[in-house]
């Protein structure tokens, strides 16, 4: 069992920059492959970025595609959302997730954070 509290949400302008955390407790972190959802209102939960095991490996939504970075540090058991050029539409609830086999679907993730509030606004 691995918990997992996301930090780093808030308020920023068009063109800004956040970075989020999600910490995880509980389990042994190198063995989950972890993700970052994000959910506005009225919108489904979106896939933003996917990391591996090792962090060998990442994916990226075409949406945030050269504006996100997904890493991670497995010896601080946390994983991290670097987010630049932020848009209105990045205007969200983000959450991470961690899954212990191949992640194909978003069911795959067997534990989900909290989420932590990304405002993008003028």
């Amino acid at each position: 069992q691995v918990q997992l509290v996301e930090s780093g949400g808030g308020l920023v302008q068009p063109g800004g920059s956040l970075r989020l955390s999600c910490a995880a407790s509980g389990g042994t972190f190198s063995i989950y492959t972890m993700g970052w959802f994000r959910q506005a209102p009225g919108k489904e939960r979106e896939c933003v970025a996917g990391i591996s095991r090792s962090g060998g490996s990442t994916s990226y939504a075409d949406s945030v595609q050269g504006r996100f970075t997904i890493s991670r540090d497995n010896a601080k058991n946390t994983v991290y959302l670097q987010m630049n050029s932020l848009k209105p539409e990045d205007t969200a609830v983000y959450c991470c997730a961690a899954s212990r086999v191949l992640v194909v679907f978003t069911r795959d993730y067997a534990y989900w954070g909290q989420g932590t509030q990304v405002t993008v606004s003028s």
